[in-house]
């Protein structure tokens, strides 16, 4: 099972990049971030793209996140929630028998730090109130934290800065020990240049200058079957580079996965976009 997770920064601009990838890589769920859509806004090709389930959370030209599962792993649409604290289309989970996955959007908190604590502290009580009630979980996708010094590059590092506190980390350290490993460091623990995100300006991606913001976190069970997760800093024109972790065996039972209904189409005054200019 290959699981793959991206913030694209956008997903009308990165419309051939999100085909390529599912061409190229084949994910069995692609999470996506930053999708910047509502669902009416998603292009016409990608709503629910020949081979995927999928399902578009987003209102407008912010936020918004995306789940795109494989019918060949999951022959009926699974049902997809948001978690309670769910705030600007930030989190939707698929469940997948005992299996929860999430593709979530943490806040960056650079105008609303408080609500960014809020969601991290949301967040930890969800995963701890899962693992209780016996599920398993894999979290995918930007948390906006470098959660140590070694996730940023060295000339970039300030105690100061947002996504690098001492707070923030500690959050993020609190998350961890719900039960869940960080499995890009699983497999790289000593790795200082990987990193997923970088600024768009004086050749930071070229150069990898950059922060490991972008993650997949596993429950023991899941971590287990994890074979390997690998961060691509050349694909694509979003400021983040996706992430693909990729497990052995089967994670859940198909025949256990309860089928859950299409998304009804979400009312909007916004016009149609021409998605074609």
């Amino acid at each position: 099972m290959k699981v793959s997770t991206w913030n694209v920064n956008g997903v009308r601009a990165r419309e051939a990049q999100v085909f390529e990838w599912l061409r190229r890589e084949k994910p069995d769920v692609f999470c996506l971030q930053e999708i910047k859509a509502s669902p009416h806004q998603v292009p016409v090709s990608l709503q629910e793209p020949e081979g995927y389930w999928a399902h578009w959370h987003g209102e407008g030209g912010y936020s918004g996140v995306a789940l795109l599962i494989s019918k060949t792993l999951c022959p009926v649409r699974p049902a997809i929630s948001h978690p309670p604290f769910d705030m600007e289309c930030r989190g939707s989970v698929v469940a997948l028998g005992d299996l929860e996955l999430a593709t979530l959007y943490i806040p960056n908190g650079g105008k609303d730090f408080d609500a960014k604590v809020r969601f991290l502290e949301s967040l930890i009580h969800f995963a701890k109130d899962r693992h209780a009630a016996g599920k398993r979980l894999m979290l995918c996708g930007d948390f906006n934290v470098a959660h140590t010094e070694r996730d940023v590059h060295e000339k970039l590092r300030d105690p100061q800065l947002t996504g690098q506190t001492s707070g923030e980390r500690a959050l993020i350290d609190r998350l961890f020990s719900q039960g869940l490993t960080d499995l890009g460091r699983h497999f790289a623990p000593d790795d200082g240049e990987l990193f997923t995100w970088w600024a768009p300006w004086r050749q930071y991606r070229e150069r990898n200058i950059g922060w490991r913001l972008d993650l997949v976190l596993t429950s023991e069970g899941v971590t287990k079957q994890a074979r390997s997760c690998t961060a691509v800093r050349e694909f694509g024109t979003s400021d983040h580079g996706p992430v693909t972790a990729v497990f052995e065996g089967p994670l859940f039972d198909p025949e256990k996965v309860q089928e859950g209904s299409a998304p009804a189409p979400k009312k909007s005054n916004e016009p149609q976009l021409d998605l074609f200019k």
